[in-house]
């Protein structure tokens, strides 16, 4: 495993709120934000107080857009996996550029796939570089879900945990009526749990400037705010990007809104800022890191932990609806 590390380096170089807001501004490589990174739109802190976690219960790990052998960002948050326990989640664009199997087992499993076995994914745009995402179904197998599809359900400790496939284009669509949609109204009404958490690839709310809002997923987001759900994690944008609990109409509502993070931090490269769009909390880019959550039995902690050394920290608690 070693040998095929350095060898990959070697080709590669050369809702109800009970909120604990932490936020720690940390320099990032100039021209990476469009705003300043790390920065939050009630105001932000240069200090780095550490929040108190608030619930106990099981880990998830998550970041999107991930292996490369162009770079060696995926072994450093590789790395942060090794040493933290909890279910790790793939947010989409595992592997680049094309996603095939020759990629996923130079450029990715010699990184995150020593934690294949705690895994669960989502699949990104370029996981469909390869036609009907071939590459991502065979190297995950029954853990990426019903091939051709991609979304599926399970439980870690008391909560529901929904992954899905917004690549719509490629699966009939994510609208009202579609098969996924569908399907996930029946999930959701089969599974009402006090706390529940969806991921995908493309964020329906984002600040950045490469990719930004998606509106082609907003049938999945309003089926996940009419059942209550209460965190939805994304990647796509290479930066880091929190918002406030959000409606249907992506308005900051405490009581039943959902909140989203955008975490496309798992190693490929940095995207810039934008203006902060409504309900952003916290945006960071600059670094790569994985966004850590304890998932309780009445609410959850959040923490992004970044691969930097020093305080680039955003952390945090909340209560479930």
């Amino acid at each position: 495993m070693a040998d095929l590390n350095r060898g990959r380096l070697g080709e590669a170089r050369s809702c109800r709120l009970r909120t604990i807001a932490v936020i720690a501004l940390v320099a990032a490589m100039a021209g990476c934000a469009g705003g300043s990174p790390g920065t939050t739109s009630g105001g932000g802190s240069t200090a780095a107080p550490t929040a108190e976690p608030v619930h106990q219960g099981p880990s998830v790990l998550a970041a999107g857009d991930v292996g490369s052998c162009d770079g060696d960002g995926d072994e450093q948050t590789a790395a942060l996996l090794d040493r933290l326990p909890g279910t790790v989640l793939v947010l989409g664009d595992t592997v680049y550029d094309e996603a095939t199997a020759r990629q996923f087992d130079r450029c990715y499993r010699p990184s995150w796939g020593r934690h294949l076995d705690r895994t669960r994914p989502a699949p990104g745009n370029h996981d469909y570089e390869v036609k009907g995402a071939s590459g991502y179904f065979d190297y995950f197998g029954s853990r990426a879900g019903e091939r051709g599809k991609g979304w599926y359900s399970f439980d870690v400790g008391e909560w529901h945990l929904i992954a899905l496939n917004s690549n719509c284009s490629a699966v009939g669509g994510c609208g009202p009526g579609s098969e996924q949609e569908h399907w996930l109204r029946a999930d959701l009404a089969a599974n009402p749990a006090r706390c529940t958490l969806a991921f995908w690839h493309h964020p329906r709310f984002s600040s950045g400037r490469e990719h930004g809002s998606s509106r082609a997923v907003d049938g999945l987001w309003r089926a996940l705010v009419d059942a209550g759900a209460d965190v939805v994690l994304s990647g796509h944008e290479h930066s880091y990007e929190r918002f406030a609990p959000l409606d249907e109409e992506g308005r900051v509502d405490q009581a039943r809104g959902i909140r989203q993070f955008v975490v496309g931090t798992g190693g490929r490269s940095h995207y810039r800022f934008g203006s902060p769009i409504s309900g952003s909390e916290v945006r960071q880019s600059g670094t790569f890191g994985v966004l850590h959550l304890t998932l309780g039995s009445d609410g959850y902690d959040w923490r992004f932990e970044p691969v930097l050394v020093g305080p680039a920290t955003d952390a945090g608690s909340a209560s479930c609806h």
